[in-house]
């Protein structure tokens, strides 16, 4: 069965360019796009195309039903990160997200989103795969730049792949650094940045960073996502590979992304 998109469509939009992407690429289409940010760093630019932006924290679950209610949305979006650390920093959270967080048996990435979407499925709103208007972002099989992997770099991905499963199956993360077929580091609640600083503090210099989705991977919520970010970490920690898995992992600005990696001598490959 097919889903009916509403013309009117709301978008949560963390961390990053993503969402503005997704924001531009409806637009586009012919869609309106009401924004409820959740960060600084893309706000004015959300603004470019959405007809409607408003800023919320996130632990303001109140705030964000009633402007969904105002609004009338029935669809919405996430996209862009929203780094679970916020829950270590206790930020300032409403009477609902207290509650909410005291019915979690666990605060893991999908126990948490599930709750989540069940939270906003009760007031009517359906939460969409979020590749649905941004499809022209996901990357194909193969090597995406100049640049080709050599076979050590390899036999360091395909145990890499394998790993990164693993921890995708537990809900830890999504990515492991790797350096001579010997885990650097695993992606925990730092996120894929942070990360690889942390991993090649240890490999010293190339290392290759293995980015997968999970077995099950819900793709209404933590699609895998690089970009130009990144890969300027990856090149500030002299990392030289990062490896991804094809068709279900989104380049954000691709063309630039694939020319500094090109610049700098590092692997872009989807397998």
């Amino acid at each position: 069965m097919t889903l009916e998109l509403e013309q009117k469509q709301g978008l949560i939009a963390g961390d990053g360019q993503l969402p503005v992407k997704m924001a531009q690429q409806a637009k586009e289409n012919g869609f309106e796009i009401v924004c409820i940010s959740l960060s600084d760093d893309n706000y004015r630019d959300l603004k470019k195309y959405c007809s409607k932006v408003y800023s919320c924290a996130p632990g303001e679950p109140l705030k964000i039903e009633k402007i969904l209610k105002d609004e009338e949305i029935k669809q919405l979006t996430f996209l862009g990160k929203v780094s679970k650390s916020i829950l270590v920093k206790r930020p300032k959270f409403d009477k609902k997200a207290i509650e909410f967080f005291k019915k979690a048996v666990r605060l893991n990435d999908d126990k948490v989103m599930l709750m989540i979407i069940e939270e906003l499925e009760q007031i009517g709103v359906t939460v969409l795969d979020q590749t649905i208007f941004i499809k022209n972002l996901m990357i194909p099989s193969g090597v995406l730049g100049k640049v080709q992997p050599t076979k050590d770099q390899i036999d360091d991905v395909n145990y890499g792949y394998e790993i990164a499963k693993e921890i995708g199956k537990l809900d830890i993360g999504q990515s492991v650094i790797v350096k001579d077929k010997m885990i650097m580091a695993v992606e925990a609640i730092e996120g894929t940045d942070k990360c690889i600083v942390r991993g090649c503090k240890l490999a010293k210099k190339d290392a290759v960073i293995v980015k997968v989705a999970k077995p099950k991977q819900d793709k209404r919520f933590d699609i895998p996502a690089i970009g130009l970010k990144t890969l300027k970490t990856m090149q500030k920690c002299k990392a030289k590979l990062i490896a991804v898995e094809a068709g279900e992992t989104i380049i954000v600005d691709q063309e630039k992304t694939i020319q500094y990696a090109d610049k700098h001598g590092i692997v872009i490959m989807a397998i």
